[in-house]
């Protein structure tokens, strides 16, 4: 089984619409950036849009979350206990996991972003 124990920095996203078409331009924007620590018992992860400097008039999408955790291998899921996002909190996150090499891909279920339907895969590398 996958061990997500340790520290882990974003790779890369992909986005997909609901057809599976990628999408080039996403709310993580063109320099994605993440951290996420998973220990024994609870996990936090913050991940977002890393320009340094945005095109004036955009608003930079920015999530961070922590809370305990299952994970049977294939599946982690989340009970949020606190978040910046009001939506999620009191929640759970269900993200599909998968093992690529020394890497693991997160797959959020696809939701809602500026009116169209947004699936995204975050591909994740161990720090720590």
């Amino acid at each position: 089984m996958i061990s997500l124990l340790g520290t882990w920095r974003l790779l890369q996203v992909k986005a997909f619409d609901a057809e599976g078409r990628p999408v080039a331009e996403h709310e993580y924007g063109p320099e994605p950036w993440g951290m996420l620590q998973v220990s024994p018992h609870r996990m936090q992860g913050t991940v977002g849009d890393g320009r340094a400097t945005l095109p004036a008039g955009a608003k930079r999408f920015w999530a961070s979350y922590t809370g305990p955790y299952t994970f049977d291998g294939q599946t982690l899921i989340t009970t949020v206990q606190d978040t910046n996002l009001a939506d999620r909190q009191g929640s759970q996150q269900v993200r599909n996991v998968r093992a690529e090499g020394a890497t693991v891909w997160l797959g959020p279920p696809a939701r809602a972003v500026n009116g169209r339907t947004i699936r995204y895969e975050l591909q994740w590398e161990r720090v720590a």
